[in-house]
């Protein structure tokens, strides 16, 4: 069944395969449980940007989306064995708007880009990870796009310059996006010593460290500065 892939979708649904070696032995596996906080930062320090220069990120643009469900946590370049299963995504065009406008998803991927518009949009992207152009195309309609490789894409809409969206693809299935209070969790996690993520497109990647151990909970809080102090 199609639908909006997040990645909390993707850690449930591997979560069985992510407790077996390729070998068919057991991992030895623990759990991250964390919150993410959104706070204010001191005006007039510049945050960095994952958006291209000419394209800026725009406010009005996530529609009614609170800013907490645009983040990602994700394990820095956690390695991940056997074959990672691929998800099927969606990225609605609705208002003007990309819905969601950000989406985590595994290598191999597929994103659906349905059109909800009475008018016609051209879905697109420059990125390094996934250079495409799906045409213009109407209302009713839908394009799709298979993510082979891993890395940050920045989709755009060729006939609305405001419209933006980010797809992160990962080599790996240890990511999630934070509920509406911030509060996350990651299973399955094989133990060790990793670097957790939190990355929002107007500020970019904050990280911590973290050690998992099998069969315990690992805890973390993640802090992104993303608006002005008054």
């Amino acid at each position: 069944m199609r639908g909006v892939l997040t990645g909390l979708a993707v850690t449930s649904l591997l979560s069985i395969a992510l407790s077996a070696r390729p070998d068919g032995g057991a991992l030895d596996v623990g759990s991250i449980s964390g919150h993410v906080k959104l706070t204010s930062r001191v005006r007039g320090v510049p945050l960095p940007s994952n958006a291209y220069q000419s394209r800026g990120v725009h406010r009005h643009d996530a529609g009614s989306t609170p800013e907490i469900r645009n983040v990602v946590v994700f394990l820095k370049d956690a390695a991940y064995r056997g074959a990672l299963p691929a998800g099927h995504g969606v990225i609605q065009q609705q208002d003007e708007a990309f819905t969601p406008r950000v989406l985590a998803v595994t290598r191999g991927s597929t994103v659906d880009f349905p059109n909800s518009d009475p008018y016609f949009h051209n879905v697109f992207s420059l990125s390094s990870a996934a250079e495409f152009n799906l045409g213009r195309y109407p209302q009713g309609k839908s394009r799709s796009r298979t993510f082979p490789r891993a890395g940050l894409v920045k989709v755009y809409c060729q006939i609305h310059s405001h419209m933006s969206a980010t797809i992160m693809v990962l080599d790996h299935p240890y990511f999630t996006t934070p509920d509406l209070e911030g509060s996350f969790t990651l299973p399955q996690v094989p133990e060790g010593r990793y670097t957790i993520v939190g990355w929002h497109e107007r500020v970019g990647e904050q990280r911590s460290t973290i050690q998992i151990e099998a069969g315990r909970t690992a805890s973390v809080e993640l802090s992104l500065p993303l608006g002005d102090a008054p």
